[in-house]
């Protein structure tokens, strides 16, 4: 759906609460801030010639005057905003490599850098300015080095970057590079890219960024971007978003000055007397934990606004910052914790299992033990005559509606396997020396530590289908973050307690790699 639905969506849910109806009726008719703008801009926004946007993305590069420039920035911004998704790509590809860095100039430079008579250190008092006059060449070309490896498009981010909505069109136009690079592999615009990431991330630094804490009483377009960018867990109405944002629950967001309204990534704290097993106690537990008696501040949902943002990590920011501000306002709250997704597992397990079925794998491995095995077998015998327990598993988790989940015999029988077949995936199973679940690799690089496995803990169609139902709990030990992060950086060891660890047999050293 997209966002000009969403305002529809919240009038068809809501159930309205005579206390809120105004803040009700304004998030119903008020549409969102990106559309009120697309509006006020349809004129201006009209379809331009592929060639006038491309003539102004050069001003923008070439021109000095400052008084030109601020009207060249907005035409190109507004020109770029009109063209198709095909003529982006294009215009994308021009940027990467005509105006890249003067390779001829690189290589001259670097000729007579080269070529330099290196300076001696151990000179006396008589011969200083000599080494002096040696230095000096070096750092001529040095200097000259450094602009030289300065791409021509960096000015063009840099003047959008200062330019009044710059850094949100700049986050633009790294999803649309994004999107060529998830099409095919082009050394130039993956080049782009990185140039561009270095940027954002620079221009996007904690100290840049402002912490904010969001509540029902914002404004009516901020709440609604709330609605829309939720990724992990969907707002069904304007009911859950209040009881989101109400007693026993916080949301915070990171906001730039120059995107103002709107944050950038936001997080969602349940505050808990103990660590949630299941997301039902979370979203639909009523009433909530009276906020004297909490001790835990459970992160449930952390969503990024921008595509375009994408690899740069302001989660681990935003959630540090988060728990030292918790903790400074609520000391009687000790622990942090999440209850996360786990969105990979099952689409492994799946390739796994599948693998069973092809006659042409010289090597396929049976991922079930041989009770575990029998234990499928049996418990499904009747319509499954003549299936391994590989096959069995994998026609069970590939039912139609997830049926399995109505026979209290399946699940007892899934359970243990599929925890056990969880914790490996999240401990053992690896990508460039990293936890291969990206969730996983997110929070571990942050500090955390796996805590819990929790089963049937998301019933819900996407939680079956990503992982079987099971979430998992990171637990943030304040204590122990820093050096947690440090040796999941350095070594790539998953922090894990006994609770997780039971569930699986040592790996020898080159396993799981």
């Amino acid at each position: 759906m997209n966002k000009k639905g969403l305002a529809i969506l919240l009038r068809s849910k809501m159930r309205p609460l005579s206390p809120v109806s105004n803040k009700v009726n304004r998030l119903q008719f008020a549409p969102l801030e990106e559309n009120k703008i697309d509006n006020q801009n349809a004129s201006s926004n009209t379809p331009r010639d592929f060639g006038q946007v491309r003539a102004s993305m050069h001003s923008v590069i070439s021109m000095n005057k400052k008084e030109i420039l601020d009207t060249a920035l907005t035409e190109f911004s507004q020109g770029y905003f009109s063209l198709s998704k095909e003529n982006r790509h294009k215009l994308l590809l021009i940027l990467a490599r005509e105006y890249d860095l003067n390779r001829t100039q690189v290589q001259e430079l670097m000729k007579q850098y080269i070529g330099l008579e290196m300076p001696n250190s151990d000179v006396n008092d008589e011969h200083v300015h000599e080494m002096e006059g040696q230095l000096s060449s070096f750092y001529r070309i040095e200097r000259n080095l450094r602009h030289a490896l300065n791409p021509m498009y960096a000015v063009l981010f840099e003047r959008l970057n200062t330019h009044p909505g710059g850094l949100k069109f700049l986050a633009t136009v790294r999803a649309d590079i994004l999107s060529i690079i998830a099409d095919e592999n082009i050394a130039s615009i993956r080049a782009l890219d990185s140039y561009l990431k270095e940027k954002l991330i620079t221009w996007l630094s904690p100290a840049n960024l402002e912490l904010h804490q969001i509540t029902w009483d914002d404004p009516a377009s901020l709440l609604e971007k709330i609605v829309a960018y939720e990724a992990v867990h969907p707002i069904s109405n304007l009911i859950d978003l209040k009881r989101r944002l109400g007693v026993g629950r916080r949301c915070f967001g990171y906001i730039h000055p120059a995107i103002p309204g709107e944050p950038l990534i936001f997080i969602e704290v349940a505050l808990m007397k103990n660590i949630a097993s299941t997301i039902q106690e979370v979203l639909w537990h009523d009433p909530p934990t009276p906020e004297c008696e909490a001790t835990t501040a459970l992160f449930y949902s952390i969503s990024s606004t921008q595509p375009g943002l994408a690899g740069i990590n302001l989660g681990k920011f935003l959630i540090k910052r988060v728990i030292y501000l918790v903790k400074k306002d609520m000391p009687n709250i000790s622990n942090f914790a999440t209850l996360s997704p786990i969105p990979g597992f099952m689409q492994w397990l799946l390739s796994k299992l599948a693998s069973s079925e092809r006659t042409d794998l010289i090597f396929c491995e049976n991922v079930l033990k041989p009770e575990e095995e029998s234990a499928l077998v049996d418990a499904y015998a009747d319509a499954t005559a003549g299936q391994n327990g590989m096959e069995v598993l994998l026609h069970l988790l590939t039912s139609n509606n997830y049926e399995w989940t109505q026979s209290d015999k399946l699940v007892s029988k899934l359970e243990p396997i599929l925890l056990r077949l969880c914790a490996r995936y999240l401990l053992n199973e690896k990508k460039r020396g990293k936890a291969l679940d990206s969730v996983a690799n997110f929070h571990l690089q942050n500090g955390a530590m796996i805590g819990r496995l929790n089963w049937m803990a998301d019933q819900s169609v996407k939680g079956l289908s990503q992982s079987g139902g099971i979430m998992v709990n990171y637990i943030y030990s304040l204590e122990h973050i820093e050096d947690y992060a440090q040796a999941y950086f350095s070594t790539g060891h998953i922090q894990a307690s006994p609770d997780v660890l039971r569930y699986i047999e040592p790996l020898g050293e080159d396993e799981g790699k």
